[in-house]
């Protein structure tokens, strides 16, 4: 998520305790755990989904200021399917994850990069700084072995790790794998982002632009292609990792799959959903989405097709890190 530049007024959240968060939700059910020794990490395939909480904190708008269209009934849902989300005087309480992939041989995948350090670009809203190195320290995964960051979009609380205060990769040997449309619009916009996240990446020769669907690790991930005997052949093999187009909340905004096998999936959703009320009803618009009207219909076809699938989904800012929907 981000906002308009001046939009915050310099207004920091109170930053919460930053750790690894909590368990699964089922959806109009009870707390679930997602793995049977640890809450905060998912088993798909061969591989392990693990949630890092980087930040938490209350929001500076009320969820009834931020979120348009919800009727009592979708808020009495939402409170059902994250209750920690409501604070007193309807304020939003709210966690800022990223997800780390371990795949075979001790390598990873990270999703997100988080809030980032003082004086990163989300300083001026957000809770800073973030404990997203700490995390990875914690959870035993050494920056070198993180071989893709995938940010699925370039607000300042998705990328602040992206890079560390000096402006150098903070993950040495990664490919930074961004949309190329989000790209095109940042350039043509002009943001913050470009001199904090872009040039550097680019400068090191580590930015990896992508068009549309792309497997990222397992099975055909030379090549891309996603039809239904890959699917099965994935599922023999251990599973995959693609990134797929989202858009709405940012033109060239995009989420991970994680794949296991039929019905052993998870979605790292991004900003496709950032509130449960948007899970109660998906036509619930948020007020920083770039286009509320795409956005819409993208988190219909994402709901639709993780519950046709069974998919879990790995939120960004819900108070649980896994939701699994009835």
């Amino acid at each position: 998520m981000s906002y308009p530049n001046g939009s915050v007024s310099r207004r920091t959240l109170l930053l919460g305790a930053a750790a690894v968060g909590g368990g699964a939700l089922a959806v109009g059910g009870a707390a679930r755990p997602a793995h049977a020794k640890d809450p905060a990490v998912r088993r798909v395939g061969c591989f392990d989904v693990i949630a890092l909480r980087d930040a938490a904190g209350p929001f500076f708008l009320t969820s009834d200021a931020a979120f348009i269209g919800a009727s009592g009934n979708d808020w009495r849902a939402a409170r059902r399917i994250d209750p920690a989300a409501f604070g007193p005087d309807g304020t939003w309480q709210l966690d800022f994850r990223c997800y780390a992939i371990r795949r075979p041989g001790d390598r990873y995948t990270l999703v997100d990069t988080g809030v980032g350090p003082e004086g990163s670009p989300a300083s001026s809203w957000a809770p800073v700084p973030g404990a997203l190195p700490r995390l990875l320290a914690d959870a035993g995964i050494d920056v070198r072995r993180v071989d893709t960051v995938v940010l699925t979009h370039l607000h300042e609380d998705h990328a602040g790790w992206a890079v560390t205060a000096a402006g150098v990769p903070m993950f040495p040997n990664a490919r930074y794998v961004v949309q190329q449309r989000e790209l095109d619009v940042l350039e043509a916009g002009g943001s913050q982002m470009l001199g904090y996240v872009v040039r550097p990446l680019r400068a090191a020769g580590q930015l990896h632009p992508v068009d549309g669907a792309v497997v990222l690790n397992g099975d055909a991930a030379r090549d891309g292609r996603h039809n239904a005997a890959r699917r099965g052949a994935a599922g023999r093999r251990g599973g995959r990792v693609r990134v797929v187009p989202t858009p709405g909340h940012t033109p060239g905004h995009q989420s991970v799959v994680v794949e296991g096998g039929r019905h052993d999936q998870v979605v790292v959703t991004g900003d496709v959903l950032v509130h449960a009320v948007q899970i109660a009803d998906p036509d619930v618009a948020y007020r920083y989405e770039a286009d509320q009207d795409l956005a819409r219909s993208t988190r219909r076809r994402l709901l639709a097709a993780a519950r046709r699938d069974r998919a879990l989904l790995a939120t960004a800012h819900l108070n649980r890190p896994f939701v699994a929907l009835d």
